[in-house]
This record gives C-alpha cells, sequence and structure tokens, in this order.
C-alpha cells in the first residue's frame, strides 16, 4: 500500500513539472471526423462532402411504399402504414400520414444545407483540381435545385435559402412565392449547365443533360393548369379561395410565355441527345416492343434485355451489386423484387396495379380496351398495347422459375391469380392469390402484380438471396419529349407534337395517332400515363393538369378471375393456364377491404406539418388546410 502511494505520488509531481520538449502531441485530430479545412483542401474529401448531398436522394422510386399507391396506377398491399391516411383525404398539419413515400420538408431542408454548404466553400476550396472543383460546383448546384422542385410541386413556394445558417443567424424567413421558386430553381440549373458542360458523364452523377432535363420539367409544370391561378381558380372553388394564391401559382404574367419557355428548353435537350429506339418509321412487332420496354426498364442493370437501353437515363439512382442479406425486411433499392413480388416468390406485393391502369393501355390496333366488348372481355390481355406485358403481371402471364419449395404447385412458372376448377366441385387457388398456400397475407389484393423495375434475370429466383442491381430512372429521354409534346400542343403546333408522340408509339408498337384538338390532349395524357407508368410521375401529372378528382376519386377497381372446366374436360394437375381445359371468366369488382378512397380539393398540395410551423414561428403557411 505506501509503495502504491509513492508511485501515484511521483506521478502526479511528474504531471505539474513543465515540459521543455515538442508540444504538437498536444493538437490530436479526431480519428472519426475530417476537418473542414482539410475536406476543402483535398479533391477527394471534397468529392466525398458532394457525393454525400446526393445521399439524400435515398432509393428514388425504390421504396417499400410507393408514390404509384398513392394514385390510380396501383394501390399498397399492406395495411397501417399511414397511407390510407392520404388516399382518403384524411391528412392534416397534425396528421401528414406515411412519411417514406412523400419527401418531408425537414429531410428536404437538410438536404439543401448539406448543398449549400458545399456551393459556400467549394470557391475557396484550395486544392488545385478546377475541372473537379467545377464539376462539383455545378453537381451541388443542380442538386440543390433538384431538392427545391421536390418542395415545390409536392408543397408549393417554399423559403428561399442560397446559404448556411449559423448559430447566431436570424432564422426568420418567410415562404418565397412559387415564381420566385421556379426563377430561383432555373437559375441554379442554368448554373449547372454550364458548370457540367463538357464534363464526363458518370451513371448515378449529374450530368450537363440531368440539368437540362430537370429545367424542361421544371418549366413544364410551371405552365400547367395547377400553377396558372386563374386557371387554378377557375377549376377549384377551394383554390379560388386561397388568400396566398401566389404561393402555389402565378397570379399574373403571360402564361404562353411560360409554354414556350417549357418547349425551348424540352427541345434543347432533344436536339442535344438520343433516346432509344426512337427512329422506327413503322411500329415495332408487339414482341420486339414488349422486349423493348423490358430493356428500358432494365436499365442496362440486368442480365436480361439490351444494356443500350441505358441511353434513355438523363439521370438515375445506381445501385450496388454487393448484398449483404438482411436480418430485418428490406426496405428498398436492391429490394424492388422482395417489396413488390408475387408471394408464391415469397415476395411482399407491395404495391399491386389496379384496374384502371390494366384498363388504360389500348388494344394493339390502337382503339380502346372496352368491357362491353364481348371479345376484349373474354381475353383481356391478348392483343394489347405491349408495354401492358412489360408492365405489368397478370393472371397466367410467365414469369421466372419458382422456388424450390413452390415449384411442385406451379412446375409451369405462370403467375396464378384467380380461382381454379378441380374436377371434384371444389377449387384450386392460385399460388399468387390471397388465398395461396404460400404467405397469403402478401397476395395481392388486385389480382394483379408489377413487373417494371422487377429483374426479370431468372438467376434470380425469389430475390431473397441476392439482389438486382437495377437503376432508378429519376429523368429519362421519354419524359423530355412528353414534355415537349404537351408544350407543343398548349401552344397550338400540333403536327410537332404527333410526330414526337408517334416516335414513342412505334417503339411500343403502336399505330401512329392522327388525333387533334381535344381527343390530341385526351391522346397524350393517356400515352403519359402508360409510358411512365411506376415511375413518379402520374402523382404529379394528375394534380397539375387538376384531372385528379376523375383519378384518385376513382376509388380501386380489381380483378377476380374464375376458371370452369370445359365440358368432358380434364382438370390440370398440377394447375396451368390452358384456354382448351378451362373457361375463364374475368370480373371487375370495387376493392372494399384495405382503403376507401376519396378526392379533396386541399389534396393539391401536401400539408406542411405542424411542428415545422411551429419550429419557424409562424411564418409557413398551409395553403388549404
Amino acid at each position: 500500500m505506501k509503495k502504491g502511494k509513492l508511485v501515484l505520488l511521483g506521478l502526479l509531481t511528474l504531471a505539474l513539472v513543465p515540459i521543455s520538449c515538442n508540444e504538437d502531441f498536444l493538437e490530436t485530430q479526431p480519428l472519426d471526423s475530417i476537418s473542414a479545412d482539410a475536406t476543402w483542401a483535398d479533391g477527394a474529401l471534397a468529392q466525398a462532402f458532394v457525393f454525400n448531398v446526393y445521399a439524400s436522394l435515398g432509393y428514388g422510386g425504390f421504396e417499400e411504399e410507393g408514390l404509384a399507391s398513392l394514385t390510380d396506377e396501383a394501390m399498397f398491399t399492406h395495411s397501417g402504414r399511414g397511407v390510407n391516411v392520404i388516399t382518403e383525404g384524411s391528412l392534416s398539419p397534425s396528421g401528414t400520414g406515411n412519411v417514406n413515400i412523400i419527401p418531408q420538408w425537414n429531410e428536404l431542408y437538410l438536404a439543401i444545407r448539406k448543398a449549400n454548404i458545399a456551393l459556400q466553400e467549394l470557391p475557396n476550396s484550395t486544392f488545385d483540381n478546377q475541372t473537379l472543383k467545377d464539376r462539383l460546383t455545378g453537381e451541388a448546384h443542380f442538386l440543390r435545385a433538384y431538392y427545391y422542385h421536390q418542395l415545390m410541386r409536392y408543397y408549393g413556394g417554399a423559403p428561399l435559402i442560397d446559404a448556411p445558417y449559423g448559430l447566431d443567424d436570424d432564422y426568420s424567413i418567410a415562404r418565397g412565392t412559387y415564381a420566385e421558386n421556379v426563377d430561383f430553381v432555373t437559375s441554379d440549373l442554368d448554373i449547372a449547365i454550364s458548370l457540367l458542360e463538357g464534363k464526363e458523364v458518370t451513371p448515378g452523377r449529374a450530368s450537363m443533360l440531368s440539368a437540362m432535363g430537370l429545367k424542361s420539367r421544371v418549366l413544364t409544370y410551371a405552365a400547367s393548369d395547377l400553377r396558372d391561378g386563374p386557371t387554378a381558380s377557375a377549376k377549384s372553388a377551394t383554390l379560388g379561395g386561397y388568400s396566398n394564391l401566389e404561393l402555389v401559382a402565378y397570379t399574373s404574367g403571360d402564361r404562353d410565355a411560360r409554354w414556350n419557355a417549357a418547349k425551348t428548353a424540352a427541345k434543347a435537350v432533344l436536339d442535344a441527345t438520343t433516346g432509344y429506339k426512337l427512329d422506327l418509321t413503322e411500329p415495332a412487332s408487339a414482341e420486339e416492343a414488349t422486349e423493348t420496354y423490358i430493356s428500358i426498364a432494365m436499365g442496362g442493370g440486368s442480365a436480361v434485355g439490351d444494356a443500350a437501353a441505358r441511353s434513355e437515363l438523363l439521370f438515375e439512382r445506381t445501385h450496388s451489386p454487393l448484398f449483404t442479406q438482411e436480418s430485418n425486411w428490406p426496405l428498398g433499392g436492391i429490394h424492388q423484387g422482395i417489396n413488390n413480388g408475387p408471394n408464391g416468390y415469397h415476395n411482399w406485393a407491395g404495391n399491386t396495379p389496379i384496374q384502371q391502369l390494366v384498363d388504360d393501355y389500348q388494344m394493339m390496333d390502337g382503339s380502346d380496351f372496352d368491357w362491353s366488348n364481348e371479345e376484349h372481355a373474354a381475353a383481356p390481355y391478348e392483343n394489347r398495347d405491349p408495354r401492358m406485358a412489360a408492365t405489368i403481371l397478370y393472371d397466367g402471364a410467365a414469369w421466372k422459375p419458382r422456388p424450390d419449395d413452390v415449384a411442385s404447385i406451379d412446375p409451369y412458372d405462370e403467375i396464378q391469380t384467380g380461382t381454379y376448377a378441380d374436377g371434384s366441385g371444389g377449387i384450386i387457388p392460385g399460388v399468387d392469390m390471397r388465398d395461396s398456400p404460400i404467405e397469403n397475407w402478401n397476395g395481392s389484393r388486385t389480382g394483379y402484380y408489377v413487373r417494371k423495375f422487377i429483374d426479370p434475370d431468372p438467376s434470380l429466383v425469389d430475390n431473397q438471396s441476392s439482389a438486382q442491381v437495377v437503376p432508378w430512372p429519376f429523368i429519362r429521354y421519354t419524359e423530355i419529349i412528353l414534355n415537349y409534346v404537351e408544350a407543343s400542343i398548349a401552344l397550338g403546333d400540333e403536327g410537332e407534337a404527333r410526330n414526337w408522340l408517334n416516335k414513342i408509339r412505334f417503339r411500343a408498337g403502336m399505330p401512329a395517332l392522327t388525333s387533334s384538338g381535344t381527343e390530341l390532349l385526351e391522346d397524350y395524357i393517356n400515352e403519359r400515363r402508360v409510358e411512365l407508368a411506376y415511375e413518379e410521375h402520374r402523382y404529379h401529372d394528375a394534380r397539375r393538369w387538376m384531372i385528379a378528382d376523375q383519378t384518385l376519386g376513382r376509388g380501386i377497381k380489381v380483378m377476380k378471375v374464375t376458371a370452369t372446366l370445359k365440358a368432358g374436360a380434364t382438370p390440370r394437375t398440377p394447375y396451368q393456364y390452358d384456354t382448351s381445359v378451362y373457361d375463364y371468366t374475368y370480373t371487375v369488382v370495387d376493392n372494399n377491404d384495405n382503403e376507401t378512397r376519396t378526392w379533396d380539393d386541399k389534396m393539391y398540395f401536401m400539408p406542411i406539418s405542424r411542428d415545422e410551423i411551429n419550429r419557424n414561428n409562424l411564418l409557413i403557411q398551409n395553403p388549404g388546410y
């Protein structure tokens, strides 16, 4: 004990002795972070910071719950996620419903702050690669514009903040008008276009074409009905009653000038690059068109399809081939197949197509599908627009090999969402329906599954033991064509509109349109609907065209398929789709077991949450709530 005291006393004495040697060891650096000075003095570290700004993009549209399920494209299979709060119109500042689908106000501003830090620091950065510095600055301008465009299209005009706040700054700032937001975003994009011109194009990173494409979208939205105050007020008493309409729309100015700006921005993209297979002079065959649209959906991220279809992508979310099987359920990205595939493959049927989407795919001759037509009703999946087969899995559709434990039930690898006579007075439930013997709680409620964006590679059998790397298309070339068509129609240039629409239709195996006037506009709206299905456009298009009451407001229709034995026929065991053995009946019914949809004009915009209103000292206003 005494010896221990002497040792302790010696250490304390040593600690009090002045040290005359070098004191640099006191200037230690943290091991788990990098200083700001170091970050902006090194090109690789500065690039890593900007990559972190990209991180706020998340999985793109490959989240477990999809925006399609807030539209007349799909419904979300699983209850209790707050989706119905949005689709049933009960959302409010105090209850905004599901927070995974809609980009949240605070999350977008966190991303904007990161972009603002980069834009503040890059001009004074000391690394000597000017090309990299310009590229990173251009990317930061693009990303700030992208996050502001998200704020604008979900919430309306937002507070415009172009520099990171310090601790002692005044945080009080009112929302900018919608017009001011458009000007701010397009200014950022013009800078990005200038700085990114001639720079290397890297999948997953912004390029000059990314910025040009986003500018086309922003200006197309800005010219639309919802964003023109007089038009919006005439179409909606709710919007007409807003005391602060300027937060969500232009209240003055020349709308034709806005359409001309949108047309010019879109044409600049069309002149700068080309898409995929848009040079046909007549419709492709149905088989070729189906393969083309599978390739477009894969975006070069699958062993199946033509990798050249990547040329459609102007800005995408790439995914890594690295995969670690998770103990918790997957959330998105590489798990798109698990989230949305059939339960007969041990998948979860997340965002399943509804009948209204299926019905809007035309017949191959260009006529509308019609349930009152006996031939159509008897074989509703035959002779349809090839984009349907590339987008939707329906009863009898061929799909991937079944997992080993399911192959004995379905050795033919066909989707089964119906009920089939067993020859003894009973029925065989389809392995992919909600009465399936395989995880019935994950069965589709609509009679369909989405195929688009799920890798059809047969080596990815159940999507559980490996993962897909299909990219998410934030912006693709064909969207810009459609923007150009819309502006051309608005400005009366119908010949140009038909010319570009028919490029898309020929690629899809569909005949040329010859319509004009109101009919041409309706054809365009439907063409955009089926071309961009599941790409997060329908939610915004229905609102900006102010037709959401006719889309979401229609509720949900679903399909019931039944098969009875033909006279004298012997049932297929195991069951297989066979029109020589079975008579199939297709019945469209209302969905009544998951959500009841409605429309209220306040739903044109998402409410800003009560927490954000309180945090910003009531300077944030919620039009319509």
